[in-house]
């Protein structure tokens, strides 16, 4: 916790002034502060005083004698309790905002002084709990203004606190006790008792993670709340702390406070390690005691005031950063975090109600919070300020979704969670793919008078692309599931969640009524869709039509608007609404009936006097006319008759207004009538039953008269709707006197209209069968009458019964003339009646039972019938059942069900022609599908390969061709049919089809002549460039020739460019641009020629084109040619650079003389190249360059034509040729000479010079005395300047007294010219020649010469000389960087306490990791400094000398940071040499560890891989012993046992063992999905293969390829792998394919060809061994554990993991094995495979 000084509130006074109470309000607003004048002082969040009041004596009277003892605001911050020492406590009511006026609203007086007071959040604002003096702790109620004792002590009162959630409170006593007590709400805890006893008096208490308590001691000790176990002491100096006046936990209970004299303590709580440590405290120097100190409600601000009236505020934070420039995030504590909006200033406290810590807070959308903490996530809504705390154990990749202003959606590994905002716990979840907010919708009501529990929440989401679940949140019914033939794409409930919208992929749109569960359709085509907000209206656009449903209980009445473009969105504002339609330039606003809209919300608030009266301002409409009918309805249903007359007399029903208006008389009657009735008289029976006869509820009308014994009424109403039958039931019930008359005269009346029927009926209902067939017979329906005989058991004449069956033929009721005969067990004529009706279903029921050889036949003509029936698809079944598969699959592919149709195929012989039309035709459907993979298979399963070839070429499928050519077709035939299609295609222009086409072959050439006879010269170049690069040069120079000859010379240039020209002569061009131009100057298009040049090859290529059109030219004509180019310049420097002197002097000549001289200088250059050194001197005299010639001679030390020329043309140069020959003697040590020719030349000087470069500095001195004695002094200084080395140098110039160049040669010094110790002296020298001869070096040698004594590590030296110059901090660093730490805290301790405690604090930052010489602190600093430094190894030894936990404790760390290095393998190393921790910490990491080595075990026998399951078996068994999750045991157990296989595999195998060890193998593949599938597969089927159990390891194996096939698609998939070998077995389908491979490329190889070698291979079986199930005799793989059949479970032998049937179980750790197979096991290895310990063999199970 960091705590900063924000401000002083009010500032201290000169005498005691003591602050008695501070508090701050919880909703945050305001800071009340009484001081020693009684006064109260408020101020606000800032700290800005807005208010002060006086306290009030008990007597109101009296002069103020008292004390303020403590002072607390209400939970609702609007009232302000203060407890006085005259013995009470005043309630103030100061409101909510600034301003309001104060009074006092609750007095409680008492009978010894108040000592202290708090208030509990419990019961919101009701109870107020004090402590008085005379040892009781009171409680007060504020609604009664009475208190009451909560509990009584022997004690005086000094303090009270209450806990973090208002639920308890604790008081500390004058006699060291402090008393817990707990609210009726706080369960079995409820009630007060001793907590425990205080070595001192607990003046200071609080209640926090711990309760708190500190007093004059100055020992500050916490305590368990529920135990009152002293948890940890602090105890410190009494000469500096005095005692603790007060303390106080921040709102988190993670911080303490403690105040104490110039000083208060600051406590934080570790969470990780669960104990309390010393935080930072904060010293002022004549503070004096602090008395009082205040939280603010969020934890960001401490007020803390002082005895002498000072009051500070403290800005309180663990740690403040901010998120992207908009929020300021301040944790307050690990569990409390403040989110502050940086634009607004508002502030929104995000806490942890478990306190938990806030890991990282995400603001999504400006608006949303969201947080996670380690069991817990937070969502938050910044604009409604409310909060969410929910438990959350997710993967850390949730996808949170804020579509829904009620409620945040959270995605995590396809389950989708609701968190409804301001509600603890989670809405509601479920399971869906699609998670798209198009295709959820969630509604929660948001009235705010409704009951939480009564608020309507319902979600509708997608269980598949096709159904819709609709389901209430709130009980988890699920209401509706709504099935739909197409894909849906959207999807979206109304306000109240009674109708849902939704629309398919067809884009039709759709309504269900979740009341009547029935889908209509809204429209066949619609492009937008929406809820009005706030309404049931739906706005909707079908093409250039916007269709409007005001009512959409009545969805056929639709309002229709056309407009021209596409709905944008729709606004409701300021009592309108409008739907805004894009039309491209311009934007249209479409208002709606906001009357109509209206109505719907008053139709929800069952406000009907507003609907009626809203709906006569509209004009009668359909849509109006359907809102009347709704209005009618709900009205009459709450018995608002006048309304609902109103609305039927709108309609124009006149008959039920009038109806309505004789029921109202009758009710108005009615209340005259009895008056016990209520005012309206609509509960008199008369009026319910007229209101049920109204709405035809003939039933409940009958039931009310019948409630009232009114049988006449009743019956007199059957009797008036002419509905005789229930008016004799309702008198025969009753037991009415004229009951047997009415029903004679129902009867004769029934005869008489010819009602024949009816009175069957009537006869039947009495028993008269006989009469009731005759009647049924004479009335026509003899099915009624064959009902009867069979029902009854009537036994009737044959010729009556052969007249039923006519009767029943002749109505061509068939079926029911055979079930009669059937009844009457005439089977025969049954069946040749269902067969004459078609009921074939009966009749092949029948036969089954009776006549078994028609069964085929019917079947037959079953299908015949369903086929004419045009239901051919259900006609392929009894096809199947009658053996007609030919007509069965003419069947399936009619109905086009072209998969059963290839079940069927796949059936028949291969080799029948018939069958193979059929695949054609088959293939034939695919490939017009376009899914041309199934066509291919159809095609060669019909022995059309070429069809299948012919078909992938069609559709450009070149590859897939060329694997079914490969595969089916030699390769000569495959070269034959595709030059043949090529050459087809190639006629009929197709030449990039026909180019596929002999790729693949390949032939290339011939594509490359297609191109070339065709003259398309660029696709020919194109092939060349691919694919005969070797060539292309000259390719482009053939066509280049090609289309020089034609003429065409634009495209000649073209490919001549593109071409590498070789061997082309003419002045020597190599380039292809070169070619062009020649092409050009030879056809004598010098302009082409020029533009080709000046293009490819600049400015001066061109000039040389125009050079050469001139010198073609020739003579005059070529001279005006360049004159005109203006290049005559330019064209003698071409020839002069060509060697065409003769034609350069003509153009000299001709165009430009003054070029003369420059062509015979150039002519020399020439002549001197080539060796004719004296036509070349005539031409440097020509040119008037005798120097030039001069230097010619020198050059060839020709000495005597030099001066020659000299002496004749430039006597100037004399001596330049002089001084040339004098240095060419010199060189050759002729010094004698060169002496002569370099006076004679009068250059001593430069003698001199090329003396002392040579060192021969006697010689220099000879001369220099001679000739030029002002040389002398120099060179005696350019030798020590000349030293050998800066060594030899420094000491002459030191020596010499110019230590100026002494200090600059020290500074040169380096290890190379002297050894370290010599260099070191040396630059000692400088360092004290700066000090004492050179002060202005000084700086620069403090920089040059310690740095070199520290690179040559002689910092000891170093930092003595910069203590000589008493720079003590740069000595100090010298001796931090070379490590000498007690010479560096020796001198810093001379120095000052900072530099001291900086040595110590680098001492630490430096010190090397495998430093044998450093000593730490403690071990476990030492061990917590390596880990820091991830020095592992060095960690270890130290761990390794503590105990064994501790070793074990770093070695998981090193694992868990292995973990995160991805180095899994390493992993195993450390558990093998330091073994697990079976600390719970720990369980996630080697959970993790073991999830990232399922990829890379190998039954290779390692040691380290024993290790680690031997680990994981005691990890288990303290994970049981401790009570873990069960989740987190199936994980660990399913680990181990992946683990135990690969570690034991290879000891059984080493042991001899080797079935078992193939088996332990073979069920790795049960684990597939946890160890990688392909390696699951792979490991499995190499170990049966291995073992020679062929069939096991094929059908493994073939799997594993299916799965690497599957893993090179771009998204893996499960979708076409074939289950069908392992349906027997509980080896799973379903599990996750990764794309990454975990088997090696080259062993995968050499499976896929076993695999491939074993396929052709008759004798392999290719299936997995099986045997039966001993509960059902099901077929299954012998190692399952589990039936697929009936489910049973086996338990797995630990020996060989297959199913232990003759199960014994192991002694120590119970676990089960196979009797045979354990006994074997044990008689050789004595030891358990699973636990290790010794063990016997077992004969007897008992």
């Amino acid at each position: 916790m960091q705590l900063r000084h924000v401000k002083n509130l009010q500032p201290a006074q000169s005498h005691v002034a003591r602050i008695t109470a501070c508090c701050w309000s919880p909703n945050n607003k305001r800071l009340a502060i009484a001081d020693h004048y009684r006064f109260v002082h408020l101020f606000d969040e800032n700290g800005e005083k807005r208010d002060k009041f006086s306290t009030k004596p008990m007597d109101g009277k009296g002069t103020k004698t008292y004390m303020v003892r403590g002072m607390v605001f209400s939970p609702d911050s609007a009232k302000l309790a203060i407890a006085q020492s005259d013995n009470i406590v005043f309630v103030y009511k100061l409101g909510l905002e600034w301003g309001e006026k104060k009074s006092i609203c609750n007095k409680f007086v008492q009978n010894s002084p108040v000592t202290c007071i708090c208030w509990p959040h419990v019961r919101g604002n009701e109870l107020l709990v004090f402590g008085v003096a005379d040892g009781k702790v009171r409680i007060g109620t504020l609604s009664k203004n009475t208190c009451r004792n909560l509990y009584s002590t022997d004690s005086y009162v000094v303090s009270i606190a209450a806990s973090q959630d208002g639920m308890g409170l604790v008081s500390g006593h004058a006699d060291g006790s402090i008393h817990r007590y707990y609210f009726e709400e706080a369960g079995s805890l409820a009630g007060s008792a001793k907590l425990c006893t205080s070595a001192t008096i607990p003046q200071c208490l609080s209640w926090g993670e711990s309760i708190a308590a500190a007093g004059n001691d100055c020992k500050v000790t916490f305590y368990d709340p529920r135990s009152g176990a002293q948890q940890q002491c602090f105890a410190f100096d009494a000469t500096e702390d005095r005692e603790f006046t007060c303390c106080e936990f921040n709102p988190s209970g993670h911080s303490l406070v403690v105040g104490a004299y110039d000083r208060f303590r600051v406590f934080n709580y570790n969470m990780k390690q669960g104990k309390w440590e010393e935080g930072t405290h904060k010293f002022f120097e004549n503070l004096f005691s602090i008395t009082s100190a205040a939280w603010k409600h969020d934890g960001s601000r401490l007020a803390v005031s002082s005895l002498c009236g000072a009051v500070d505020m403290y800005d309180a934070c663990v740690r403040r950063y901010f998120y992207k420039g908009k929020y300021e995030f301040t944790y307050v504590s690990h569990s409390q975090v403040i989110v502050k909006r940086l634009s607004t200033g508002t502030r929104i406290v995000l806490k942890s109600q478990f306190g938990y810590e806030i890991v990282k807070v995400h603001v999504y959308q400006d608006l949303y919070l969201v947080s996670h903490t380690p069991a817990t996530l937070l969502v938050g809504d910044l604009g409604s300020c409310k909060l969410s705390e929910v438990p959350w154990s997710g993967s850390g990749n949730e996808r949170f979704v804020f579509d829904n202003s009620q409620v945040c959606m959270v995605v995590n590994a396809g389950e989708l969670s609701l968190i409804e905002y301001g509600r603890n716990e989670i809405l509601g979840s479920c399971r869906t793919e699609y998670m798209s907010p198009h295709l959820i919708s969630v509604r929660v009501s948001d009235s705010p008078d409704m009951d939480d529990d009564k608020r309507q929440k319902t979600i509708a989401y997608l269980i598949d692309r096709q159904s819709i679940c609709i389901l209430d949140l709130v009980t988890g019914i699920r209401i509706a599931t709504v099935q739909h033939n197409n894909k849906l794409d959207w999807l979206e409930l109304n306000k109240r969640a009674t109708k849902l919208l939704f629309k398919d992929k067809t884009r039709q749109l759709f309504l269900y009524d979740l009341v009547t569960q029935t889908k209509a359709t809204l429209l066949n085509y619609c492009t937008y869709v929406a809820w009005v907000p706030f309404s049931d209206v739906v706005v909707a656009q079908n093409r250039g039509d916007l269709c409007v449903w005001y009512s959409i209980d009545t969805p056929d009445r639709v309002a229709i608007v056309p407009i021209k473009g596409d709905v944008e969105d729709i606004e409701r504002t300021d009592g309108k609404t409008e739907v805004i339609v894009d039309e491209g330039i311009n934007t249209i606003a479409y208002g709606l009936d906001e009357a109509l809209i209206e109505f719907g919300s008053a139709m929800e608030d069952r406000d009907y006097e507003k609907a009626c009266d809203l709906l006569e301002q509209i004009t009668i409409t359909p849509e109006t006319e359907a809102m009347w009918q709704n209005l009618s309805q709900l009205a009459l249903q709450d018995r608002k008759l006048h309304i609902a007359e109103r609305c039927f007399a709108a309609l124009g029903d006149v008959s039920k207004a009038r109806a309505l208006n004789k029921i109202g008389e009758l009710a108005q009657q009615a209340m005259g009538d009895d008056k016990v009735l209520n005012r309206h008289g609509y509960d008199h029976y008369t009026v319910r039953a007229a209101l049920e006869i109204l709405n035809k509820n003939f039933k409940a009308a009958e039931a009310i008269y019948l409630e009232r014994n009114k049988v006449n009424e009743a019956v007199s109403m059957w009797e008036e709707l002419f509905r005789f039958d229930e008016a004799i039931s309702v008198a025969d019930a009753k037991g009415h006197k004229d009951a047997d008359k009415m029903r004679r005269t129902y009867f004769e009346w029934l005869m008489e209209t010819k009602q024949h029927d009816k009175a069957a009926e009537l006869r039947e209902r009495e028993g008269k069968y006989a009469d009731a067939i005759n009647l049924y017979l004479q009335g026509g329906l003899p099915a009624r009458a064959a009902h009867i005989v069979s029902t009854y058991q009537v036994q009737i004449p044959q010729q009556q019964q052969e007249a039923i069956a006519t009767a029943l033929f002749k109505a061509q009721m068939y079926e029911k003339a055979g079930d009669f005969f059937e009844k009457l067990g005439l089977n025969e004529r049954a069946v040749t009646a269902y067969r004459r009706g078609n009921a074939y279903i009966r009749a092949v029921d029948l036969s089954k039972r009776v006549f078994p050889g028609y069964v085929i036949s019917l079947e037959d003509e079953w299908g015949d019938w369903l086929v004419c029936q045009k239901q051919v698809e259900a006609a392929i079944n009894h096809y199947i059942e009658a053996h007609q598969e030919m007509k069965a699959i003419n069947a399936a592919i009619s109905a086009r069900q072209w998969n059963k149709a290839v079940q069927i195929l796949d059936m028949q012989d291969p080799h029948d022609p018939a069958v193979h039309r059929y695949y054609k035709t088959i293939a034939t459907h695919y490939e017009e599908a376009h899914q041309f993979n199934e066509a291919k298979k159809y095609y060669c399963a019909a022995q059309l390969h070429k069809s299948a070839v012919a078909m992938y070429t069609r559709n450009n499928m070149w590859e897939q061709a060329h694997e079914v050519a490969k595969v089916h077709m030699s390769d000569q035939q495959i070269s034959d049919l595709y030059v043949s299609q090529a050459r087809q295609l190639e006629l009929q222009g197709k030449f990039k089809e026909a180019e596929m086409l002999y790729r693949k072959i390949p032939e290339l050439d011939l594509a490359i002549h297609m191109y070339k006879k065709a003259k398309k010269y660029d696709d020919m170049i194109r092939l060349v460039a691919q694919h005969r690069v070797e060539l292309l040069s000259k390719t482009h120079l053939n066509l280049a020739q090609h289309f020089e000859k034609e003429g065409n010379y634009k495209k000649a240039e073209h490919h001549y460019i593109q071409a590498k020209v070789e061997n082309v002569e003419e002045e020597g061009i190599q380039e292809g641009w070169k070619a062009a131009v020649n092409m050009y100057r030879s056809a004598k298009l010098w302009d082409d020629a020029i533009r080709v040049a000046k293009m490819h090859g600049g400015t001066g290529a061109s000039r040389n084109v125009v050079i050469a059109w001139a010198l073609d030219l020739g003579g005059e004509q070529g001279s005006k040619l360049l004159i005109k180019f203006g290049m005559v310049e330019q064209a003698i420097e071409y020839c002069n650079t060509r060697y065409l002197f003769d034609t350069a002097f003509d153009l000299a000549q001709r165009a430009m003389p003054t070029m003369i001289p420059q062509v015979h200088y150039t002519h020399a250059l020439y002549l001197e190249d080539e060796g004719h050194f004296k036509e070349a001197e005539e031409e440097f005299i020509k040119a008037g360059k005798p120097k030039e010639a001069i230097e010619m001679h020198i050059h060839n030390h020709a000495w005597p034509d030099a001066m020659r020329v000299a002496s004749a043309f430039d006597q100037a140069s004399i001596p330049d040729v002089l001084i040339a020959e004098g240095k060419f003697a010199f060189s050759r040590k002729d010094y004698a000479h060169a002496e002569r020719f370099f006076l004679e030349a009068h250059e001593p000087e430069m003698l001199v010079n090329l003396y002392k470069e040579s060192g021969m500095y006697q010689e220099a001195r000879k001369i220099a005395t001679k000739d030029a004695p002002h040389l002398v002094q120099q060179i005696d200084l350019d030798e020590g300047y000349n030293a050998k080395s800066p060594v030899q140098a420094a000491k002459y110039f030191d020596d010499a007294g110019e230590y100026g160049r002494a200090v600059e040669e020290y500074f040169k010094i380096t290890v190379d010219h002297a050894p370290v110790e010599k260099c070191v002296e040396l630059w000692t020298r400088c360092f004290k020649l700066c000090m004492n001869q050179q002060p202005d070096s000084l700086p620069l040698a403090k920089k040059v010469v310690i740095e070199k004594m520290k690179n040559v590590d002689r910092h000891e030296q170093a930092a003595g000389l910069l203590e000589l110059i008493s720079e003590y901090r740069d000595a100090v660093e010298v001796y931090v960087h070379g490590k000498l730490w007690q010479k560096a805290l020796g001198l810093a301790k001379n120095v000052s306490k900072d530099l001291e405690e900086y040595v110590q604090e680098m001492r630490l930052k430096y010190v090397d990791d495998d430093d044998p010489n450093f000593e730490f602190a403690t071990p476990e600093a030492g061990i917590q400094f390596y880990i820091q430094k991830r020095n592992w190894e060095q960690a270890m030894v130290l761990a390794r000398k503590r105990d064994d936990e501790t070793r074990k404790e770093v070695a998981a760390k090193w694992v868990e940071h292995l973990i995160s290095e991805e180095e899994f393998l390493a992993c195993l190393d450390v558990i093998s040499k330091d073994g697990i921790s079976l600390d719970f910490r720990f369980y996630a990491i080697y959970s993790e560890m073991c999830k990232g080595l399922m990829a890379h075990l190998k039954p290779d026998g390692s040691q380290d891989l024993l290790s680690l399951r031997n680990g994981l078996y005691q990890l288990i068994g303290q994970m049981h012993t401790i009570g873990r999750p069960q989740e987190e045991l199936n994980t660990m157990s399913t680990y181990l046992k992946i683990i135990h296989r690969y570690a034991m595999a290879p000891v059984m195998k080493q042991d001899g063992f080797n079935e078992y060890a193939a088996k332990l193998m073979m069920t790795i593949a049960r684990f597939a999905g946890i160890v990688p599938a392909d390696k699951a597969f792979f490991d499995a089927g190499t170990a049966a293969r291995d073992i020679g159990w062929t069939n096991t390891a094929f059908v493994l194996l073939n799997r594993f390829l299916d799965i690497t096939e599957a893993q090179d698609e771009d998204e893996p998939s499960l979708e076409h792998l074939d289950n069908t070998d392992f349906v027997e077995s509980d080896i799973p389908f379903d599990f996750h394919i990764s794309k990454e491979l975990a088997v090696d490329t080259e062993p995968g190889e050499q499976v896929r060809q076993w695999v491939l070698s074993m396929s052709v291979d008759k004798k392999l079986e290719g299936v997995l061994k099986t045997v039966k199930c001993q509960k059902c005799s099901t077929s299954n793989w012998e190692g399952s554990l589990r039936c697929h059949s009936c489910w049973d479970e086996v338990d797995e032998c630990i020996i060989t993991g297959f199913p232990a049937t003759k199960k014994i179980n192991c002694k120590s750790c119970k676990m089960p094995a196979m009797k045979d197979d354990w006994n074997r096991y044990i008689s050789k290895k004595r030891l358990c495979p699973w636990c290790n310990t010794q063990q016997t063999t077992i004969f007897n199970e008992n």
